[in-house]
């Protein structure tokens, strides 16, 4: 008889542990897990940590400094964690863990579903099957996993707000499928190790993600520079496209050489930025923006905030946008 696999489920709340209260749904402890738990049972050996339970609207860095903890901590006797989290903060959450974690070995499967596990027809019980089988396939990382589909922790963006297919891997392949052979994994995506495992949970919340829009005043440039801000992600139009007939160069130039680093990528959901095609690229490229690439604006967030929270200066940060440490970025 094959010895089961040791999962630890660490529970956070979201919509899958959703109950409906006086204000609408809200997160409960893990007992309303206890049914799909006891059938999963029968396939795996399963331990629950209850870390917090929140709407995933309400999970902050702190949080995710807690949750990188919890897994760091606990990680030793098991042969893979799953995370249950609420959808609407889970790729941010992912994204940053992934960072937080660097040489993390086992794997660790972020899940949570669109309707409640209360519900007859919740999406939770698949999407939990899922994560269960992924961390017990043996292959360091962390992914997440939804509606059958596995994708990079790194890679994940919620596209759908109720939709069951709720999630996309943006820019790279899923890490497994589920199908009539079972959990099919695509090992050419998973990530590559970093070294031994550690724990460096350090993260910056001076990160400011902006969004560009046409004719938008650039003195928000210098409103972040005055408020303190470490770093900047600008979502610039199409390929890194930024308005450059008004005063939006000038400031984005102060807050570069003020020592705040400038990241831009694109409001694009799919390929990447570039800016060599343009001249105005050029221009940012030769005031010392560094491109995000084909990352996602969660990954190119999260990373930042780590960078800065690691005390890497300017240069340092330069040169790790450049390095894909789990995956995030196509080289």
């Amino acid at each position: 008889m094959d010895v089961k696999k040791k999962i630890l489920l660490l529970t956070t709340g979201g919509t899958i542990a959703s109950m409906p209260g006086g204000e609408g749904l809200e997160p409960h402890r893990s007992g309303v897990m206890e049914r799909e738990l006891n059938q999963l049972r029968t396939y795996y050996d399963i331990s629950v940590l209850d870390a917090m339970c929140l709407d995933s609207s309400n999970i902050r860095p702190e949080e995710w400094q807690q949750i990188a903890r919890l897994i760091f901590e606990n990680r030793e006797g098991y042969d893979g964690i799953v995370v249950s989290h609420g959808t609407d903060t889970m790729a941010y959450t992912a994204s940053a863990v992934t960072f937080m974690l660097p040489g993390i070995d086992l794997p660790v499967v972020f899940t949570g579903s669109q309707l409640p596990l209360a519900d007859v027809l919740s999406d939770g019980p698949d999407n939990l099957r899922t994560a269960f089988a992924m961390a017990a396939a043996g292959h360091p990382g962390v992914f997440l996993a939804f509606d059958r589909k596995v994708m990079l922790g790194c890679r994940a963006v919620k596209v759908r707000a109720s939709g069951f297919s709720a999630f996309e891997s943006v820019n790279a392949r899923y890490a497994a499928r589920v199908s009539n052979l079972g959990l099919v994994v695509d090992k050419s995506v998973l990530p590559v190790p970093q070294g031994e495992p550690r724990l460096a949970e350090n993260i910056s919340k001076g990160v400011f993600l902006n969004k560009l829009t046409p004719g938008m005043d650039p003195s928000i440039f210098d409103m972040l520079l005055a408020m303190g801000y470490r770093g900047i992600v600008i979502e610039a139009f199409g390929l890194g496209g930024i308005n450059v007939l008004g005063k939006s160069l000038t400031s984005i130039r102060r807050c570069v050489d003020a020592g705040i680093t400038v990241v831009v990528t694109t409001q694009c959901l799919y390929d990447s930025s570039d800016l060599r095609v343009y001249q105005v690229g050029n221009r940012l490229l030769e005031m010392g923006v560094i491109q995000g690439l084909d990352m996602t604006s969660e990954a190119a967030m999260t990373k930042l905030m780590w960078a800065i929270g690691q005390g890497m200066e300017p240069e340092q940060i330069r040169a790790l946008f450049a390095q894909s440490l789990a995956g995030e970025i196509a080289l």
